[in-house]
């Protein structure tokens, strides 16, 4: 497309904070949407991203809002936040400086595609950052009004996430940007005009995104959906405002995975642990009654997250990924490539959680100090292979702290920083501010 076509010419300057007298140079354009065009733009020798607004979205609202966004700052640096205000000498109105989005981050619309999947390690790592982000966010009072696919970016090896079109957020409850959503990720008050944007719609909206991430489908897009012959507007917000029913709701059937269009759910919800599928159950069922008592709060994602990373191995036969199930009443499990019995490693378990200890394993003070969770700085144990019996596992002290542990005939060691303890049944390992114990 010629340049002349688009808002800004390339290369042409633009003011930054013009009260400084700072430019910038444009230098490519990136791509088009709804309320402007993206492009790169070079400032002190260092590569940004500039939105500049179409005429009938640069409007003093929308100007007073990126101030006030910019005033505020980003609450994590996982959002590609605005930065600076930048105006255009020869065509008047105004855009937004941010962060450039780096080529290995993808949209999640690549989970829909033919590529390989990422593993359930960093789906669960994604899952984690997205719950930490909006939690971050939501503790500023602010809402992001918006959260779907076209928002969204993650590395599919790292599972690391940007967050981008920031400048719609709002304040919660005021709905400042004007934006109301994108259907399909909108909650059900919001669909039906009850209610503007808020942190209670956001956690919604974070739901149906996490649920779209795991199950590779919409929660709500059952048989009712595949019943109607045109999914137009009108259908959608019968779907997602009038009748929402989750598809895996345990006390209405009526809304079921389609055995014919709806393979992706039907095959990988079984997959999960039940107190993941539970998180899953109650958003979409009491929390699309009770928004602000039923939905699920980000920090009980983030924390299910963690969980869930830590619970992924591999099947001894075919070596395909497997997530272990703490819940005592879990059905022996058969592993869903090869069929055959699932023989999981050795667990630790720590307070309430679990941990699989497979050959690569690392501990975090996350997991052996409760003052210090979320903490994955540096590693405070790891699992390695005795180097002259390969069938013997261990644990090794990568702590400054020696730690206490009591063997299964209740003899007494201590392991040194830097030394190993032998993975046995029923070993007791007390790290100082935590305590585990080896299941097996």
């Amino acid at each position: 497309m010629p340049s002349e076509q688009h808002l800004l010419k390339i290369p042409s300057v633009v003011q930054i904070n013009s009260a400084a007298n700072v430019t910038c140079e444009v230098t490519t354009f990136l791509g088009g949407g709804g309320q402007g065009e993206v492009f790169k733009a070079r400032l002190n020798n260092v590569d940004y991203a500039l939105k500049y607004y179409y005429p009938h979205s640069a409007t003093e609202r929308q100007l007073k809002s990126l101030e006030e966004l910019i005033k505020i700052g980003p609450p994590t640096d996982q959002f590609l936040w605005p930065i600076a205000i930048a105006k255009s000498p020869d065509i008047g109105g105004f855009g937004y400086l941010m962060g450039i989005r780096r080529p290995e981050f993808k949209s999640l619309f690549y989970l829909m595609g033919p590529s390989p999947k990422p593993s359930f390690k960093t789906l669960a790592t994604a899952g984690y950052h997205l719950a930490n982000s909006f939690l971050a966010l939501h503790s500023k009072g602010l809402c992001y009004c918006d959260i779907s696919f076209g928002n969204v970016f993650f590395d599919p090896e790292s599972g690391e996430i940007l967050i981008c079109d920031n400048d719609n957020v709002g304040i919660t409850g005021k709905n400042v940007s004007g934006v109301a959503g994108t259907l399909g990720f909108m909650a059900p008050e919001v669909v039906l005009g009850h209610r503007n944007p808020s942190t209670y719609t956001d956690l919604f909206s974070l739901s149906v995104l996490l649920f779209h991430i795991f199950f590779l489908h919409h929660p709500l897009d059952g048989k009712m959906e595949a019943s109607i012959a045109c999914l137009d507007p009108n259908a959608k917000i019968q779907l997602y405002g009038r009748n929402p029913v989750f598809i895996f709701d345990p006390q209405n059937e009526a809304n079921r995975p389609d055995p014919k269009y709806h393979t992706n759910p039907i095959q990988l919800w079984p997959l999960f642990p039940r107190f993941f599928q539970n998180l899953f159950i109650q958003a979409f069922t009491r929390g699309i009654k009770e928004p602000e008592n039923g939905r699920i709060r980000e920090s009980e994602w983030r924390a299910a997250m963690i969980q869930l990373r830590d619970l992924v191995t591999n099947c001894n036969s075919c070596g395909g990924e497997i997530i272990f199930d703490p819940d005592p009443e879990a059905a022996p499990y058969k592993c869903w490539s090869c069929g055959t019995m699932v023989s999981f490693p050795p667990r630790i378990k720590i307070g309430k959680s679990f941990l699989v200890l497979n050959k690569d394993t690392r501990l975090f003070n996350h997991h052996i100090d409760s003052s210090k969770l979320y903490d994955f700085k540096q590693p405070k144990a790891e699992v390695n292979q005795h180097p002259k019996d390969p069938s013997i596992w261990g644990l090794k002290n990568l702590s400054e702290s020696k730690w206490s542990c009591t063997k299964a005939d209740g003899k007494l060691i201590e392991v040194e920083p830097g030394k190993n303890v032998t993975l046995s049944p029923n070993l007791k390992i007390n790290f100082g501010s935590a305590a585990g114990e080896i299941i097996s």
